[in-house]
């Protein structure tokens, strides 16, 4: 969506597809970091996003016992404009871009519309093949197709792209539990014990809650049942066990199958993919949509002027997008790596209670050290910025 209006303000013709009716899922990419908060500022959105209903995260923070904790990442740290994680949810995101795109008279967005193939011709990607919720199907023709759908994309598929696919240990579960006055309003706060850990993330109206544990384990937890979950909770975090009754079945978890990989290719000719159709990342510090969204930049950015003037991209012009936001992605993905291997597993496993002592010390004795995980999670190693011709002042 963010592709879309930056290539729609560039005057290119864009359609957008997207299978449902609309885009209430829930527990999907609703972290809006600090560049990406600018990104709304420079597209003259900011005040249309201040009118969501978001909270605020000011700071990830680690209880380490009693009433101690430490400040690991701490956003108001940042010099930017916004010093501060929004949470808000990812549909009320996606409409605030539709409507904004819907502005531009080369906008077109087709809802219960899915994309369901590659119209391939001489070794080319010529546009997309789809149905309709109803049944109806035909086809698109483009000079361009960008795949952002998702993980399991099709398109990558068809178009036999190489995936270099990494070993994870984990998986999540999502869930929500009620939020009342004295919780901590504007913190994101890890909780571990042995063999337990999950992350709260305080919303406006609950605790959104992701439970980390071994990987595979999705059939044998929901086999133990809603009680043995409930117990689980409580335990891990006593002051939410009057609050696990919310919890009405298995029904209320989401699994989610954690997955870290990569394209060696983002294109073929006709074909680009970005987000997670070009790389997969861990919910391991909430970056996997604004990497996608500083990946709709980079492409806008390097690819809007060649489409504008002669109404195609060549393969060379495609590959610099990957060009240029692959080190980041590498980055990014070998951090996640790391904080699995270091962090999460031996939590999970019973092998730690919480981070390395040595990490928790120095974050202790120099709190400025919060500076570098928030500016990695927040700004990111290579933030994206809009481009001159899709920038708007408020109102505009």
């Amino acid at each position: 969506m963010v592709l879309a209006l930056l290539l729609a303000r560039a005057g290119v013709e864009v359609t957008v597809l997207e299978k449902h009716g609309d885009f209430l899922r829930d527990f999907r990419g609703d972290t809006v970091h600090p560049s990406t908060l600018q990104l709304l500022d420079e597209l003259g959105l900011a005040q249309r996003f201040a009118q969501l209903p978001y909270s605020r995260v000011d700071q990830v923070v680690f209880p380490i016992g009693g009433d101690r904790s430490v400040v690991v990442a701490d956003f108001r740290r940042l010099h930017v404009r916004y010093p501060y994680v929004a949470m808000v949810p990812q549909w009320d995101l996606l409409n605030l871009l539709a409507e904004a795109a819907r502005e531009e008279p080369s906008f077109t967005l087709r809802m219960r519309t899915e994309a369901t193939g590659l119209i391939r011709e001489a070794g080319r990607v010529r546009g997309v093949r789809y149905r309709t919720q109803e049944g109806t199907t035909g086809e698109i023709p483009a000079e361009l197709t960008v795949a952002c759908d998702g993980r399991w994309s099709i398109a990558h598929q068809q178009a036999d792209l190489p995936l270099e696919e990494f070993p994870v240990s984990i998986d999540a579960w999502w869930f929500r539990l009620p939020r009342v006055p004295d919780d901590r309003p504007a913190a994101l706060t890890p909780r571990a014990a042995k063999g337990r850990f999950a992350i709260v993330i305080p919303r406006n109206d609950f605790l959104q809650i992701a439970y980390i544990g071994k990987k595979g384990t999705d059939k044998q937890l929901r086999a133990r049942g809603i009680e043995r979950f409930r117990q689980d909770i409580a335990e891990l975090m006593p002051e939410f066990g009057d609050r696990v009754d919310a919890l009405a079945s298995m029904d209320d978890v989401k699994h989610l199958d954690v997955r870290v990989n990569r394209l060696g290719r983002w294109h073929v000719d006709g074909l680009l993919c970005i987000g997670d159709a070009a790389h997969a990342m861990s919910p391991v510090g909430g970056v996997g949509i604004n990497l996608a969204v500083q990946d709709a930049v980079a492409a806008a950015s390097l690819l809007a002027e060649h489409l504008r003037q002669r109404g195609a991209v060549t393969p060379s012009e495609l590959a610099a997008v990957r060009a240029r936001r692959v080190l980041p992605t590498i980055l990014v993905q070998a951090l996640q790596r790391l904080l699995h291997r270091a962090l999460v597993t031996p939590i999970i496993e019973g092998r730690r209670m919480g981070p390395p002592k040595p990490v928790l010390a120095l974050m202790r004795r120099i709190p400025q050290v919060s500076l570098v995980p928030a500016y990695l999670i927040g700004v990111g190693l290579r933030p994206e910025h809009a481009p001159e011709f899709a920038r708007r002042h408020a109102g505009e």
